[in-house]
């Protein structure tokens, strides 16, 4: 069955790598899946952020925060995309409690039903909770290789890498794999 009408959100900051937002937007929207950007609006109606490479901006209306588990679940797909997204989401008022988007991220590895895409640099939302990944097989930048491993998840040297309904990519260079890999499994 064709993932036609489903649901994807892609969690989004300042420094995403454009090349690979831009061809979600366009390769999901293909399939006719319905792609959501999703962040932490701070109480504003909309935020405007920064691309890495080409300073292109993004605007995202959307926010994950209060988000019930009812419309969690109606998403098919969360994904943690490249860039320095996941660094900038990791941010938290209180050290004694995750980040909300780790939190988030913890919501929806909850729900088997969810498929959880992390490209790149995106491990780094898990460093809170590194319980998500481990024992996981996963693939992470060339960078990250350690941390990977220090959060007992199984570094596998592959650049996509299906672990049930969690998959990883080793770089925003390989979104292409990684959305193929996506809607594979979304079909």
């Amino acid at each position: 069955m064709p993932p036609r009408g489903k649901k994807i959100g892609i969690l989004i900051e300042g420094d995403y790598y454009e090349p690979e937002i831009w061809y979600y937007q366009h390769r999901f929207a293909e399939e006719g899946i319905e792609l959501h950007l999703l962040t932490r609006l701070w109480g504003q109606p909309m935020l405007e952020f920064l691309g890495h490479e080409y300073r292109a901006p993004l605007q995202c209306r959307e926010s994950f925060e209060g988000m019930s588990d009812a419309e969690l679940r109606s998403y098919a797909a969360i994904i943690v995309p490249s860039g320095m997204v996941a660094d900038r989401l990791r941010y938290t008022e209180d050290p004694e409690r995750p980040p909300p988007a780790t939190e988030f991220l913890r919501r929806a590895f909850a729900e088997p039903a969810i498929l959880k895409g992390i490209i790149c640099h995106g491990m780094w939302l898990v460093a809170p909770m590194p319980e998500l990944v481990r024992g996981r097989k996963v693939v992470v930048h060339n960078n990250l290789i350690g941390d990977a491993r220090a959060y007992g998840a199984v570094y596998t040297n592959e650049d996509v890498v299906v672990d049930g309904d969690l998959i990883t990519a080793r770089s925003g260079g390989h979104c292409h794999q990684f959305a193929r890999a996506i809607i594979d499994r979304l079909s």
